[in-house]
This record gives structure tokens, sequence and C-alpha cells, in this order.
């Protein structure tokens, strides 16, 4: 008689997950934050993503920046995964290259720093660089995004109601167990969903990120989240299945570990120029590409074989989340 598998044994609710991709202009990872004049050639590699829904029946959720819905190189490539493979089409918002543009904007030397922060940006610009971006999108799509990543996890509570405004229901901008400069706070973050108390229908699902004990994570930020060194906790003090941030190994860990801590979604991420030889520090070049998706599909395939999961895109999930009984934003410090 054959053994039953893990996900057949288990007589717990399954796991539902969440699998995107930021998608987005060329350069990030270099220190520079752009205006114009950005590539988009890694959107052409989407297609190689084809058999995580396929073969695994995971279907991906792709964030999409301004650039990419503005490229009739990158368009064909969105609407091949939106049809073929039945991707969510969301948003992503890179405030600093999508119009209207403040006058230092797309000179030679705009775009060498840190762009500035979601909060401080003067309210009514960042409204119309958000409905800019959305109506970008309904030009592709025919429909609204209804789905939403902040660039840069900037995301605080002051910024939130906008996309309430502008039609957004679901939110994939915390990060847990990071603290940025002069940005947001997401330490303290949980893992599983939670709606937005101040942002009403809206419903935040974090990236999974997981400490390797949770008093250890509240000790941590409470001696140092006035410093710096707050942010280095991720590097040592977590667990995470994001790809290109962790092994295989410890994706399969954090797995594991959230499951025995009763998570209900696994929420994992990667950048599109990561796909692309060359477009980040960490993949160098087309053999570093090959590895981090043979990485992926290794690991999603574990994933179906060994534990009850559900594939799902964000917008399927926010449809769920009623019936799943999430509650409101947890108390504590922090603004996510």
């Amino acid at each position: 008689m054959t053994k039953p598998s893990a996900a057949q044994q288990s007589t717990s609710q399954p796991l539902y997950v969440i699998v995107s991709l930021d998608v987005e202009e060329e350069g990030l990872f270099s220190g520079r934050y752009a205006s114009s004049g950005c590539g988009v050639r890694n959107v052409g590699l989407l297609p190689r993503l084809a058999p995580l829904t396929r073969d695994l029946d995971f279907p991906l959720t792709l964030f999409c920046a301004h650039t990419v819905f503005s490229s009739n190189e990158a368009r064909p490539h969105l609407a091949w995964m939106r049809d073929k493979c039945q991707a969510e089409i969301a948003a992503h918002l890179h405030h600093w290259s999508t119009p209207p543009f403040l006058s230092c904007e797309g000179s030679p030397h705009c775009g060498e720093g840190p762009p500035i922060r979601t909060d401080v940006l003067p309210r009514e610009l960042l409204r119309q660089r958000l409905r800019t971006l959305l109506d970008a999108g309904l030009d592709f799509q025919g429909a609204p995004l209804t789905s939403f990543r902040m660039g840069r996890w900037d995301l605080k509570s002051s910024v939130r109601p906008l996309l309430v405004e502008e039609g957004i229901t679901f939110d994939s901008s915390v990060c847990p167990l990071r603290v940025f400069p002069g940005g947001p706070d997401h330490f303290l973050a949980p893992t599983d969903p939670y709606w937005v108390d101040d942002a009403p229908g809206l419903l935040e699902s974090p990236v999974t990120q997981l400490p390797l004990h949770p008093f250890l994570a509240r000790l941590w930020y409470s001696l140092t989240r006035r410093w710096p060194m707050v942010d280095s906790f991720h590097f040592w003090g977590a667990l995470s299945p994001n790809p290109v941030w962790h092994s295989q190994s410890i994706m399969r860990a954090a797995t594991k570990m959230l499951l025995r801590r009763g998570g209900r979604v696994l929420s994992l991420f990667w950048h599109s120029s990561e796909m692309l030889p060359g477009g980040s520090p960490n993949i160098p070049d087309k053999a570093a590409a090959d590895a981090l998706y043979q990485k992926i599909y290794d690991y999603l395939r574990w994933l179906r074989e060994n534990h009850d999961v559900i594939g799902v895109t964000a917008a399927e999930f926010r449809a769920l989340a009623p019936s799943l009984h999430f509650g409101t934003r947890p108390t504590g410090d922090g603004d996510w």
C-alpha cells in the first residue's frame, strides 16, 4: 500500500499560499531611483514562470509598476501571463517614477539617492501618482486593479486611507521584522492578515517573515529600536520563504514553523529584475538566475507534495478573507 502524503494525512485547515512578484523597472539595486529611462527587459522573462502555475497550481500575483504598464515592450508579456497562466495583474507604486513629476525629477542628477518617503510627500501629489498608476492599470486590464504593494515597503498608516479611496481592497506592503530609517516600522507586525481599522474594507496581508522566537524579537526591538542595528534582525533572527533572501532549507523550515504556530497564510515574493542576469547584486549571471528559478520551483513542488496548500492570487484570497474570520490590527508598537 502506498503511504499517504503529508497533505493527504492532514486534517487541519489548508495553508493558503500567495506567490507574488514586484514587476518593475531595472536599475533599482544600484542605489539609484531614476524617474525615467529605465529598462524593462526583465518583464520578458515572466513566461518562464508558467510551470509554477501549470505544473504546481500556484497562480501568480504580479504587482506592476507604472514603468511596466507604460511600456509597449512589457505589456504583451503581462497579457500572456494573465491570459495563459491566470496571473493577477496588481498595482505596485514606485512614486519616484510615476507622473506627475516635481520640477527636479527627470534631470540628470535626480534619483541619485533614496526618494522622499511617501508620508512626507505632498498628499495631493501622492494621490495623483497613485491615480496615474491605477489608470494605467485600468487601461491595460480593462478593469480596476484592487490589489496593491507600495515600493520600498513604504506604507504608513497615514497613507492607507488613500488606498481605500482609490478602490484598493488588498494590500501587501508590510514586511514584518523590518524597520526603515525615516520610513515605516513593521517590526512587530503579525504574520497572518488583518483588517485595517482606519481603512475600512482593506485587508493587510504581510509578507511572511517569522522570528525564531517571538520573545527574542520583542527583546531585540525593545533594546535597539532607536538604533540602526534594529533592522539587522531579519538577517540572523528570522526565517522566511522568500527565495532571494534565504536558502531552500530555511524556506522549508519557515514553512514548518509557520504551520506549528497556526499560521494560515504563506506569502512569498521576489522582484522581476532578480530573474535577469546582472539585474541585481544577488543575481550576477545566468547561472544565478537559473538557480533562483530552480530553487523556487523545487520549493513550491515540495510545498505541494508535503502540505495541504491552496495557491491563490491576492484578489482570490481577498474574496475568501471574510469567511476566514481574521481580526483587526492587533495592538502594538510600530506603523503597520
